[in-house]
């Protein structure tokens, strides 16, 4: 069986030294004065080796098998982890590498999977190669500065950004950790260009929003992609959160939609009122992939939601190109508008599952809110039926009622 920090937490001295063992060439041993040793056992030309990689607690389970991973990947690659790593214990354990990597996987469950596989691939294709394989105690701001140049270079300032947050944040849990004395991502705070400020692309103007919701009813691809874009402004979420919607999720009763908090990019458990139109589309699609998990799945692997292009490429065979509308700017098209007729910002910006920063405030919200919000999304659904049938639009005040 595998080892658990509090097995290996609470491992007490015996007489004699005495070994835990974890998976894969994995031990610890306990010595009789309370010493934890890491251990890590393979074979290298069909000869048995040992490599020290430090000691518990300052090199923990988690530090711990990230460096046994490193060795089986020199293994695989003909790299004699000893021949290589002479002073393993002060190398191959506080490397960049391994470090970020136990960052990331402390941090992963806080974030949405989406999130959390963005920044490991920022990390894997921009990092890892330039200081990855270095003793985090000796990287140095020229070495970050290099690393951020290379991704300006290509256009990516936001990217670059992204990158400088993170390698600060990876600096200051080595910190805590003690395996780091300073983080010189600091000394690079404010040398980087700041980036673009850009917004989704959107449509605002009540007949063009009109002859959208017109042609997204008239969608001649497949069924699932034409009932994904007909709710798609009508639900106010996420491209990710419609696309990974499941059946479960949904209270016909209630009409609702809860989307759990592991799906949503703020790890908060989100409420989508259903409007009667919004109901009526998911009743026609139910017949078709109801008895499934998804439902809007993978046209090649039921078993896996539509691609994450899909909204956008739809759209653009209708003939609206992703510069004048895409998947994520419905959110920004229904904020406007609802803006724009009077409603209550704090009820839409709850809709929108945006932050709250203040968290009491935040818990009376996603109570004190739903019946208006209940209220907005069916008048929301109504408003785009009229624009599709191309009504006049007045705005009008309707969020006090």
């Amino acid at each position: 069986m595998p080892l658990s920090d509090a097995a290996v937490r609470n491992a007490k001295p015996r007489e004699r030294r005495y070994k835990l063992f974890d998976e894969t060439g994995l031990f610890l041993i306990i010595t009789p004065e309370g010493g934890k040793w890491w251990r890590c056992r393979y074979r290298w030309q069909g000869k048995e080796q040992t490599l020290s990689l430090g000691t518990y607690p300052k090199v923990s389970l988690r530090l711990a098998r990230l460096a046994r991973e490193a060795i089986q990947k020199q293994l695989r690659d003909g790299i004699n982890p000893s021949a290589a790593r002479k002073a393993c214990d002060a190398v191959q354990v506080d490397t960049f590498e391994i470090m970020a990597r136990a960052w990331h996987g402390d941090r992963a469950p806080r974030w949405s999977a989406g999130h959390a596989a963005r920044l490991l691939r920022d990390l894997e294709k921009d990092v890892f190669p330039g200081i990855g394989k270095k003793s985090i105690r000796t990287i140095t701001a020229p070495d970050l500065k290099a690393i951020l140049q290379r991704i300006q270079e290509r256009g990516a300032v936001d990217s670059a950004h992204r990158v400088l947050q993170m390698c600060g944040q990876v600096f200051r849990y080595a910190m805590a950790g003690h395996h780091a004395e300073r983080n010189p991502a600091a000394d690079l705070k404010g040398w980087l260009p700041a980036p673009a400020r850009t917004h989704f692309a959107t449509i605002t103007e009540p007949p063009a929003i009109g002859a959208l919701i017109h042609a997204l009813d008239g969608y001649p691809g497949s069924f699932p992609v034409r009932c994904a874009l007909r709710l798609a402004p009508r639900l106010m979420v996420r491209p990710g959160e419609l696309r990974q919607a499941e059946w479960s999720e949904f209270d016909w009763e209630a009409a609702e939609w809860r989307i759990p908090a592991a799906k949503m990019k703020m790890r908060e458990s989100h409420i989508v009122p259903l409007s009667r139109q919004a109901v009526a589309i998911l009743k026609e699609l139910y017949p078709l992939t109801g008895r499934g998990r998804y439902v809007f799945p993978s046209i090649r692997h039921s078993d896996r939601p539509m691609s994450e292009n899909t909204v956008n490429t739809a759209l653009h065979r209708l003939g609206f190109p992703q510069e004048k509308i895409c998947g994520h700017g419905f959110r920004a098209l229904a904020s406007t508008r609802l803006n724009e007729q009077g409603w209550t910002p704090d009820v839409i910006e709850r809709q929108l599952a945006h932050a709250e920063r203040n968290k009491i405030r935040a818990a009376y919200n996603r109570a004190q809110y739903l019946p208006e919000r209940r209220r907005m999304m069916q008048a929301w659904s109504d408003d785009l039926d009229a624009l599709a049938e191309g009504a006049t639009v007045i705005p009008i005040r309707r969020g006090a009622s």
